[in-house]
């Protein structure tokens, strides 16, 4: 066949083949003519490189590579019809589908460029897509060569084109394009993990009151999209769900890290032991000596507590902090709204592929969003980081003017007026640090804090507290102007039905303190009675003592019992020693 290009004549006889002076004589058996072709187009193929000087390996820029894989298919298939118009028409007397060795032959050479190059590049670009489309084009010219060519043939080509191993364009780019989510996703960890060890929780700016690391993340996620959408691919709702897959994990990372600040436990106060009231304290005594009354309207505060006239708030450094990682949950989450809406609305999703959902895809036809599970998670921290800001601010920043002195040693001169004041001033500056959006549930989380300090103060105080009956008005107006402190709090952040919701269980308790000493006694009996099973105490028998659950309620008779052992009368105390041997306090 060099001699065909050269234009030289050439004898092809039957038979062996010989030499005739500078004419080569070649034998027309099928399997060396098949040779001839496969040799010869080879040959030319290594010329086009050659000629092109496109060889990828020699390549040193990736765009170069690219470029010279997009001349050599080009030159590939003109190769290919130049065969087929000029050459497999001579040697189709000796050989039926000559054009179609020609053909799967040049596709096999082309593959085996296309292979070496996909093994020199390491992520996928759009250059690279160029390429990958090019060869797909190449390989649909060199099949229908085949297919035509093959169309007389007895088994219609069928042993021809299993010769030519699909180059799998469409596969390729699927597993690169998954590659390269990966990748994303290797270097999105990376960036996490280092803000794990940086992050100091400080806001990026007055006018920015979130961490610097999530701007960065959200920042990476949105050029991560726009550069998915700009490869020239169709691109398919599973691809979609790959890269939503990816970001998801992402923010699940994320979330994770920020809640991870601990939990309200660690703030509430261990429970004093249990004992029963000494209307004899000597202590109790020096104090009332101490501060007999409040004299012309001015409250005596307990030793310790000096708020002035202008309290400032309590909040401490730790919980300002908590407050911008609730900042930066609820910025992640109104940006993930954006890149929802980004991925569900772009239009370079193939539209054949739109809501068809591969098996154990997370999204349903009814969903409208790709992050339901991380929009779930990010809610649930926001729950977490708010209540645990919440806990520490009243049980920590607050202690002093809350737990440590509310109703120490008399409730007529240790209100809760003091803690009132510093209440406020904490709920100003968390409203001016906390972000709208997040402001309604901070400060739902801050009033069931304050309710649940209030029940600790009533049930838990420990030995500093005592309560008669005559105090039960005190507190019933206490916590009336402690519930007002919330109704008014941010122009309704939290509706009126919901902070007496919440203040149901406190005010069972409060109705228990109004009780009389012999009605305590009745309700502790019949509730003991019912939630351990015993029915009806008959003479002699001893009620069991009641587990300390921490879930205070008007029923629960741990609580009850709880009202009697701080009730200071002898009616209580005698009923404590016969029942369960409590010693007073000292």
């Amino acid at each position: 066949m060099d001699g065909l290009r050269r234009g030289e004549d050439v004898t092809i006889t039957e038979g062996k083949g010989k030499d005739k002076g500078d004419t080569k004589v070649v034998d027309s058996s099928g399997d060396r003519v098949d040779h001839y072709v496969r040799s010869s187009v080879k040959n030319a193929f290594a010329k086009v490189i050659e000629n092109e000087n496109a060889k990828c390996e020699a390549a040193e820029v990736k765009e170069e590579a690219s470029e010279a894989l997009l001349h050599l298919a080009k030159e590939t298939e003109d190769l290919a019809l130049k065969e087929r118009e000029s050459f497999s028409p001579i040697l189709k007397k000796w050989h039926p589908i000559a054009a179609s060795v020609a053909a799967v032959t040049l596709h096999q050479c082309y593959g085996v460029v296309l292979k070496h190059y996909l093994a020199g590049t390491a992520t996928l670009t759009n250059e690279m897509v160029g390429v990958l489309q090019r060869a797909a084009k190449l390989e649909k010219v060199l099949v229908q060569m085949v297919v035509e060519d093959s169309a007389d043939c007895d088994d219609g080509g069928k042993s021809i084109v299993r010769e030519m191993v699909p180059y799998e364009v469409d596969s390729i780019i699927l597993r690169l394009l998954r590659q390269w989510i990966e990748e994303r996703l290797k270097t999105w960890m990376e960036y996490l993990n280092r803000a794990k060890e940086s992050e100091t929780w400080n806001p990026k700016s007055k006018t920015e009151p979130y961490a610097l690391s999530v701007v960065e993340l959200i920042k990476l996620a949105k050029e991560a999209v726009d550069d998915f959408f700009q490869i020239p691919i169709g691109i398919t709702e599973d691809l979609v769900h790959d890269l939503a897959d990816a970001l998801e994990n992402l923010f699940h990372e994320y979330t994770s890290f920020v809640a991870s600040c601990g939990t309200k436990q660690s703030y509430i106060p261990i429970l004093p032991p249990l004992t029963r009231c000494n209307r004899d304290s000597k202590f109790l005594k020096l104090w009332k000596r101490a501060s007999p009354c409040s004299v012309g309207g001015v409250e005596m505060l307990p030793i310790g507590v000096n708020e002035g006239h202008h309290p400032r708030p309590s909040t401490s450094r730790g919980t300002q902090r908590l407050y911008i990682r609730l900042n930066t949950l609820h910025y992640l989450l109104s940006h993930l709204h954006s890149l929802d809406k980004t991925l569900a609305l772009s239009p370079k999703i193939a539209t054949s592929t739109r809501h068809r959902f591969g098996n154990g895809r997370r999204k349903r036809a009814n969903s409208s969003s790709y992050f339901d599970f991380a929009q779930s998670a990010i809610l649930s921290a926001c729950q977490h980081v708010s209540e645990v800001a919440a806990y520490r601010l009243i049980f920590l920043d607050s202690n002093s003017v809350f737990y440590e002195s509310l109703y120490v040693y008399d409730v007529a001169n240790s209100r809760v007026r003091p803690a009132l004041r510093t209440l406020k001033q904490n709920l100003t500056l968390l409203a001016a640090i906390v972000t709208d959006r997040a402001q309604a549930l901070a400060v739902k989380e801050v009033m069931k804090a304050s309710y649940e300090a209030y029940l600790m103060v009533l049930l838990a105080g420990g030995c500093s507290r005592v309560f008669y009956r005559s105090d039960h008005e005190m507190i019933v107006e206490d916590f009336e102007s402690l519930k007002r402190v919330f109704c008014l709090c941010g122009e309704g952040l939290v509706p009126e039905d919901v902070v007496d919701r919440e203040a149901e269980t406190v005010e069972g308790v409060i109705t228990l303190m109004g009780e009389c000493t012999e009605q305590l006694m009745e309700d502790f009996s019949i509730a003991t009675c019912e939630t351990s099973g015993i029915g009806v105490v008959v003479a002699g028998q001893k009620l069991p003592m009641p587990p300390t659950t921490g879930r205070w309620n008007r029923s629960d008779p741990n609580t009850i019992l709880r009202v009697l052992c701080y009730r200071n009368d002898r009616a209580a105390n005698q009923f404590l020693k016969r029942t369960f041997q409590l010693a007073k306090r000292r």
